[in-house]
């Protein structure tokens, strides 16, 4: 694994939250996206962020790491910029998990990822955060079996009926 981390320290919480750039990184939410798609066997995904460069940025990944998720093809809704709230909204609409990110600062940058289940519960060890956590730490994360499992990120528009830009 390129650029490992404490999963145990990291992966909790509802998702992942760590110092960026010593305890968590970009690469992380790839991993968190492509994990939580396998966990839920996700055919599309809600991701919104707080609107911070860190969070855009981890945003991003964690959608690139979604649509290349073994078989599954997932379609993510990007959000950008959209409060947790609304982001949950979308994803009962959907019928999907969804990803929220966050950055806070102070005493450096502490990125969160909180991750929902397609029933828009937050994840904890009873319902699926545990596998994520034990496949990132066994370097297990998924990846696509060929091009046609690819899926598609596009942007969200609340006019569109079920999620579809």
């Amino acid at each position: 694994m390129l650029n490992p981390i404490d999963t145990a320290a990291v992966i909790r919480d509802g998702g992942a939250i760590g110092k960026y750039p010593d305890q968590i990184h970009p690469g992380v939410a790839w991993w968190l996206g492509a994990c939580l798609v396998v966990t839920e066997q996700a055919s599309h995904l809600a991701v919104a962020h707080d609107g911070h460069q860190v969070s855009s940025i981890f945003a991003q990944r964690l959608g690139q790491g979604a649509i290349n998720a073994e078989h599954y093809a997932c379609r993510v809704s990007d959000l950008g910029t959209h409060p947790e709230t609304e982001l949950l909204e979308v994803a009962r609409s959907i019928g999907g998990p969804a990803a929220w990110l966050s950055t806070q600062t102070g005493n450096g940058l502490l990125v969160q990822v909180r991750l929902y289940a397609g029933t828009g519960v937050l994840l904890d060890d009873s319902n699926g955060l545990a596998a994520i956590r034990e496949r990132i730490a066994q370097d297990r994360v998924p990846i696509p079996v060929n091009s046609q499992a690819k899926g598609t990120i596009a942007p969200w528009h609340p006019a569109n009926a079920g999620g579809r830009p």
